[in-house]
């Protein structure tokens, strides 16, 4: 059985969670906790203060009961209050150390119990055949029948950079790395750069060349081309991290070069109204990428951005991280280690999401033509249906949703003979509630202009989920989340004059499968809830428009970190970062060794070293709620590059004449 501990760190304020598997060794640092105990992997726990003596307390399974024995700490151990030496551990029990105040609770459920519906945790094993980082010498690494990474380095919990130049490949250094190459990537390195840091300091590893490549060809396949406005967060800026002047102003500006007075007045209208009294404004998308385009060139992204496929990341016995990277391509195969100081995760979304049945059934037809994802390439259907007409099910009342139904409005002005049928799992007949606030609702739509409210991105919300706990995160963002739209109103009239002229309809109920017909035709089956009438659907298309798989399962690099550093989730089963987006358990230490019969590691005076962030959709669930918004990877890349300051001289804080400098030069199109 694991047992959760759950406190505050009095220093940073930050929640920490973890669930581990006894035996547990609290203390101030590594050197006195032993590596095992009967055989056990001690799970270690470093608290910080002068009251915390360096192996403080212990805890264990004996006879079936939790043991905490106070292993001659100076100042004690105290469970409800009182000071123990050596007592039983109840679920509930507060357990205090310093200023530390840490509650136990007892976790009976496993990987295969029943947990919450799409829900996911990673317990610690202390059965694991992971060797100790700090009890193992890294072994050396000798790629077997050209494998990559080498299997020395996928199982090893330290590596040691010497080992890197035995394999033969290049190995890299470098100080700053970020990993994935798009918009958060992107925005991470423009903060460092305004931060003082140096190209030639700073690596950012990628598939595509374009920050926004990725991004742009989502627009594209969700229909929103480069002159339609886009549907979510625009209340920043990725090439100006001041976020002013926005794009409404910039594309004022431009009207009113044009001699356009009125659009001008109009746009700025939408900003200084909205969302009260006027829809809420977006830039056009082109208009995004252009600024990108600019910006990218003047902080030397070109330079920066590295071609690669990032495999594996291992830390290292100096306090570095070691990156196993592909550069291979159709024509070539290139592998390469790096080693950083310090790494950033920003690989976005791993996957496209795909509903159950859905999923079911493309895998048993191969039919990839007539049921697709929103953010698939689906353009033939909007050419088939302008040609031919038909029926399409709509799957999915969010942001993509929207657009895709404007879009088949857009293609029935050249073919009337078009149906939409809209399947939702259950009417809404009220919007969300929080506090005094309720989101309106019309259709069965719940309208809010992003997916969070505003006061999540810098308001009194953010600072509510910031001093949350794990739980109370959950709860919170269960109130203000959820599926929503954009209020506009010429979209709203869309669905209207739909439900008036029957070419749009709404339909109830849970889907139990989904068959293929003779004609290339789907034939849908679907009960309405509480009646035992089944219902089927014909149509020529189905558009799954639910949205996109953040989960870190799904991706590779993410599952093997918290798999073999036994990291911890949070409650949404995203990565578990600090309030400065930090990975705390991938602090990376400097390690003396000695090597030997023995080979034995001694660790001299430990100090945290190297260190990881992360950004975007794995971290939803954290301090930060709209974390995949422009704005989001903007605040995270903010925090992370704040933490840096304070650790590496490198890196300059953005004080005033620091910030005020750098927007001069932002404005002047100046390198940083």
């Amino acid at each position: 059985m694991q047992i959760r501990l759950s406190w505050r760190d009095p220093t940073t304020n930050d929640w920490r969670t973890p669930v581990l598997s006894p035996p547990i060794a609290i203390g101030r640092v590594f050197d006195r906790m032993p590596g095992t105990i009967d055989g056990n992997r001690v799970s270690r726990i470093v608290l910080k203060g002068d009251r915390v003596s360096r192996f403080h307390t212990l805890i264990t399974w004996e006879n079936r009961n939790l043991i905490l024995t106070d292993i001659g700490s100076r100042n004690g151990t105290f469970i409800n209050g009182v000071n123990q030496a050596r007592t039983v551990l109840n679920d509930g029990d507060t357990l205090q150390i310093d200023s530390y105040h840490i509650l136990v609770s007892f976790v009976t459920s496993s990987l295969n119990s029943n947990t919450l519906p799409g829900k996911s945790q990673i317990f610690f094993n202390p059965q694991t055949n992971q060797p100790d980082p700090l009890t193992a010498t890294p072994k050396p690494i000798t790629p077997a029948n050209n494998s990559f990474p080498p299997t020395e380095f996928l199982h090893a919990a330290l590596v040691s950079p010497s080992t890197l130049q035995t394999t033969g490949l290049p190995v890299e250094e470098i100080d700053y790395l970020t990993i994935g190459g798009g918009l958060g990537s992107f925005i991470w390195v423009n903060f460092l750069r305004i931060s003082g840091v140096k190209v030639s300091q700073i690596m950012a590893v990628g598939m595509e060349e374009k920050p926004y490549a990725r991004y742009q060809r989502l627009c594209l396949n969700s229909q929103i081309p480069p002159h339609e406005r886009l549907r979510s967060n625009s209340d920043s800026c990725p090439d100006n991290i001041w976020g002013w002047p926005s794009y409404a102003l910039r594309e004022a500006d431009h009207e009113m070069t044009r001699g356009r007075l009125l659009m001008a007045l109009k746009l700025l209208w939408k900003v200084f109204a909205e969302p009260v009294l006027a829809e809420t404004y977006t830039p056009k998308s082109q208009n995004v990428f252009d600024s990108i385009d600019r910006e990218a060139q003047r902080i030397n992204w070109g330079k920066i951005y590295r071609y690669g496929r990032v495999l594996g990341i291992r830390k290292t016995n100096d306090g570095r991280y070691a990156i196993a990277i592909s550069r291979s391509r159709a024509n070539k195969r290139e592998r390469a280690f790096i080693l950083a100081r310090y790494v950033h995760l920003a690989t976005g979304y791993p996957a496209i999401q795909f509903l159950p049945d859905l999923q079911t059934y493309r895998e048993m037809t191969r039919d990839f033509k007539t049921v697709v994802n929103a953010y698939e390439d689906h353009q033939h259907i909007y050419q088939q249906l302008e040609k031919q007409g038909g029926t399409v099910i709509l799957r999915g009342r969010g942001i993509v949703a929207s657009r895709i139904l404007q879009r088949i409005y857009e293609a029935r002005k050249y073919n009337s003979k078009i149906q939409i049928l809209h399947l939702m799992r259950s009417p809404k007949a009220i919007g969300r509630q929080f506090g005094k606030s309720r989101r309106q609702v019309e259709n069965h739509f719940e309208f809010q202009p992003f997916n969070w409210p505003k006061a999540c991105w810098g308001g009194e919300l953010r600072e509510k989920l910031e001093t949350a706990n794990s739980e109370r995160r959950l709860q919170l963002l269960e109130s203000w989340g959820g599926t929503t739209t954009a209020n506009r109103r010429d979209w709203r009239e869309i669905v209207n004059r739909g439900l008036t002229q029957g070419w749009y309809r709404i339909v109830f109920g849970n889907v139990e499968k989904v068959e293929k017909l003779t004609g290339d035709r789907t034939l849908t089956t679907i009960r309405e809830r509480g009646l035992e009438a089944q219902i089927k659907l014909e149509a020529d298309f189905i558009i799954d428009a639910t949205g996109l798989d953040a989960h870190v399962q799904t991706n590779p690099l993410l599952n093997d970190l918290v798999t073999h550093y036994n990291l911890p989730l949070n409650s949404l089963g995203r990565l578990q970062v600090s309030n400065d987006f930090e990975l705390v358990e991938m602090r990376s230490v400097t390690v003396a060794l000695q090597t030997g019969k023995t080979a034995a590691v001694s660790p001299v005076s430990p100090t945290p070293k190297g260190r990881m962030y992360a950004s975007g959709a794995m971290t939803l669930g954290g301090p930060y709620a709209p974390v995949d918004s422009f704005l989001g990877l903007q605040y995270a890349a903010l925090e992370s590059v704040n933490s840096l300051a304070a650790a590496d001289s490198n890196v300059k804080k953005l004080g005033m004449v620091r910030s005020l400098t750098q927007w001069f030069k932002w404005a002047l199109n100046q390198s940083p």
